[in-house]
């Protein structure tokens, strides 16, 4: 931790170093430490005006949210730096370099005027991790902006640029250059009068009303705490804010996003035993320009690299284009992107015909169909056409990597990367490690998947993986639960308002019935002692293969809206009588029970395999590829909120039931039981 002062042309400039995001730290001293170099400038005689800054291309990424944890107090330290900053004898700009976030804006917030640099990314995403903004946030920002375009930065947690920023009113100015000269050029020139008008109460309480229909707990807070903005003062209002914000902190769903930010930072980080040195990757070649291979193709160019599509099928190419160039003129409408930078993105994108004739890659990525046979030739062209040192990936959702990679002479180079669909959209990148996967080849994937955007996540290797495996056993529940007295909109009613973001039914017609179809005539081969019902594969076999051909589970009558069908219902009951269920009633809490406790119990075998190396990477997994909800924090998380005991308790009751076979508690979770342990403490000694 640094604190330095200058001054210049009779501005005092206070530059705060504090690494590696200049987080506004009390345990370090920052905060302290500025709070007295407030002090000690608005004693001073000889100054007009104090410039605040930060560090090494960062403002401040905000407060460190684990020093609240223990100690309430050390909140109110930073807001009575807050408090200092407002009520500063002379002026102050916060000169916005880079990051601004959380308790980084709130400081700035409580300067008398904002400028940044075009690398100015602005925000209070707390929301996200169950919280409000606590250290003047909700006071002070729809004071000073549009109230409507407050409470959207505050309870989305959207991150604005700096043209964004600006427009809305947050910036006063955007520096080109070196941002404490462009700060104190401005206060030279710009006139700006140190006080402004703020919102009408009118307004604020308009924009209140507006939003009344949200659901989450810190949302509802918030909008209590902009509702007093707008009828309190400003003092009274920030008593109302922290007093919320202090009973947030306990709230379970703070708890839970909580450990899924610390969850998500620690699964970017390659297991120990597999970390190598990590080595760039400029150029992509992406084989298979199938739904798959597009949504890929559109990631990569979006990231800014250089990419290849191939397919050697007649008006792929031209429709793989077409689709991509359609995907970005829509970001181009809903002005997230400008048509100059659609333009320089499309001009990464390179079509090809002839993998003989492709430009040399770093990365290739095959997309093609979940065929061993189809994978096996195109693995053995890479291994003779692809560069030493190259990687060489396969997209496969459930094939064996290490057989994919044994069709290669260099497997420690093959590794895994099994995105999800719609690949430029979906977050979860799962990095497979093959038996024979190098470290370096991990790493770099793993860096990889930072630089697109992703959260990759290890996982060893198995049928399904991570995701996909756990999910057969969630599915598999599903379809017993319909065999049993259940219907299609009832399981994913159940499920939804429990908090997933789409039931199961639903979600096997939006990616296709087909897909399943394919896996599961696999797997009753090679698994024929874990049997499935036969309900999809009846839909599959009358050409319901979901929303994109009108009908799966549900009829699609406007290609979008998922309608409950009587036919399907009816042949539900009769599929019921002819393998001699009596249907009975279930209960939305037997629904929830047996699918998410059938994720927790394979997601424990999957723990004890090693094909997860910890329970929380097993959260991260469901939470950005599956949609499992976030004030849950995951299966695992899950399962140590409801307690093992309780979990395996219910487990032994559904194993009294009709297919009791598949509730079969796995070693682990007996194991912790005996243990009085949890899956927490597995994250701690990973």
């Amino acid at each position: 931790m640094h604190v330095d002062r200058t001054v210049q042309q009779r501005v005092a400039i206070i530059r705060f170093t504090s690494p590696p995001v200049n987080a506004l730290s009390i345990a370090n001293g920052l905060v302290a430490g500025l709070a007295a170099e407030i002090d000690q400038v608005n004693a001073l005689e000889n100054i007009d005006a104090i410039v605040l800054a930060g560090s090494a291309g960062t403002f401040s990424a905000g407060a460190d949210i684990k020093e609240f944890d223990h100690d309430r107090s050390r909140l109110d330290v930073s807001r009575a730096l807050f408090e200092r900053v407002a009520a500063s004898r002379y002026p102050v700009v916060a000169a916005i370099d880079g990051t601004c976030l959380g308790g980084g804006f709130e400081l700035a917030l409580a300067c008398t005027w904002r400028v940044g640099t075009a690398s100015a990314r602005i925000g209070l995403p707390e929301v996200t991790l169950g919280l409000l903004p606590g250290g003047g946030g909700t006071q002070r920002l729809p004071r000073l902006i549009e109230p409507g375009a407050a409470l959207d930065l505050m309870l989305t947690g959207t991150i604005l640029d700096a043209d964004k920023a600006a427009r809305v009113g947050i910036l006063d100015a955007i520096i080109a250059g070196d941002v404490i000269a462009g700060a104190i050029e401005w206060l030279q020139t710009s006139g700006a009068q140190p006080h402004r008008e703020v919102s009408a109460t009118s307004k604020i309480a308009a924009a209140v009303h507006a939003r009344g229909d949200v659901r989450g707990v810190a949302q509802r807070a918030i909008l209590a705490c902009v509702e007093a903005a707008g009828t309190l003062p400003l003092a009274e209002g920030l008593a109302i804010e922290a007093r919320l914000f202090d009973g947030l902190l306990d709230s379970p769903e703070s708890l839970a996003r909580r450990y899924a930010f610390a969850a998500r930072r620690i699964a970017a980080r390659p297991p120990l035993g597999v970390d190598g040195i990590a080595h760039p990757l400029q150029s992509v070649l992406i084989l298979g320009a199938g739904t798959m291979g597009i949504g890929i193709a559109t990631a990569m160019i979006n990231a800014g690299i250089d990419t290849q599509l191939f397919d050697p099928l007649d008006g792929a190419l031209d429709r793989g284009q077409r689709t991509i160039a359609s995907t970005l003129e829509r970001e181009v409408t809903k002005q997230r992107l400008s048509a100059n930078e659609r333009d320089v993105r499309l001009a990464r994108l390179g079509m090809v015909t002839d993998l003989e004739a492709a430009r040399p890659a770093d990365l290739y990525i095959e997309a093609v169909f979940e065929d061993l046979s189809v994978k096996k030739d195109v693995f053995e062209t890479l291994d003779r056409l692809a560069p030493e040192g190259a990687l060489l990936a396969s997209n496969t959702s459930t094939l064996n990597l290490d057989v994919i990679a044994g069709f290669t002479k260099r497997p420690a180079d093959v590794v895994g990367l099994h995105f999800f669909s719609p690949a430029n959209i979906m977050p979860l990148l799962e990095v497979v490690r093959g038996a024979k996967t190098s470290p370096a080849t991990v790493a770099t994937a793993m860096a990889f998947a930072k630089r697109i955007r992703k959260q990759g996540v290890v996982s060893g290797v198995c049928d399904g993986f991570i995701g996909n495996r756990m999910f057969e056993e969630y599915l598999r529940q599903s379809y017993f639960l319909l065999e049993e007295g259940a219907l299609p909109q009832q399981i994913d009613q159940a499920l939804e308002r429990w908090g997933m973001a789409m039931g199961p039914c639903r979600v096997l017609d939006l990616a296709g019935q087909d897909i399943g179809w394919s896996v599961r005539k696999r797997r009753a081969l090679e698994q024929p002692d874990r049997p499935y019902s036969r309900i999809p594969d009846m839909l599959c076999e009358m050409g319901r293969f979901g929303q994109k051909c009108g009908a799966g589970f549900y009829r699609y009558s406007n290609g979008r809206t998922a309608e409950p069908d009587p036919e399907i219902d009816a042949l539900i009951v009769a599929h019921s009588a002819a393998i001699g269920v009596t249907r009975r009633a279930i209960s939305e809490e037997e629904i929830v029970e047996r699918c998410i406790y059938a994720l927790i119990n394979e997601g424990a075998r999957i723990l004890d395999e090693g094909i997860a190396y910890r329970p929380s990477d097993i959260d991260v997994v469901y939470l950005d590829g599956y949609g499992f909800p976030a004030d849950r924090g995951g299966p695992m998380y899950e399962a140590d909120r409801v307690g093992l005991p309780a979990v395996v308790s219910r487990m032994r009751a559904f194993a009294q039931l009709r297919q009791g076979w598949a509730w079969q508690p796995a070693p682990l979770l007996l194991e912790l039981i005996e243990q009085r342990g949890n899956f927490s403490a597995l994250n701690a000694s990973a």
